[in-house]
């Protein structure tokens, strides 16, 4: 199948780019569905904001909580439910560490 290059309006700016022939033959060879729906330098720079674009270094929404067992306050990647515990992170080790043997 012949490629020709393609003109996209992103939907980030609104700007036009050109979905060219060599980057469709490489979407068509990874099995990639969908034409990018953003101009390159929208895409940058939503990968630099990471995962969830959220508060957290790796990019979660984070919320503040007090650990269930040790009464510690502390910070989880989830908005914890009122029918579970939630435990800091030396007690959710400590909780969860498992004998090999």
């Amino acid at each position: 199948m012949a490629f020709v290059d393609k003109t996209i309006v992103c939907k980030e700016c609104g700007d036009e780019f050109t979905f060219t022939a060599e980057e469709q033959e490489f979407f068509a060879e990874k099995g990639f569905k969908n034409e990018p729906s953003r101009c390159k330098a929208c895409r940058s720079a939503r990968r630099s904001k990471g995962p969830g674009r959220g508060a957290s270094p790796r990019g979660r929404e984070m919320f503040d909580v007090i650990c269930s067992k040790c009464g510690k306050q502390t910070q989880v990647p989830f908005k914890p439910t009122n029918n579970r515990p939630v435990y800091c992170s030396d007690c959710y080790r400590a909780t969860n560490t498992r004998s090999r043997w």
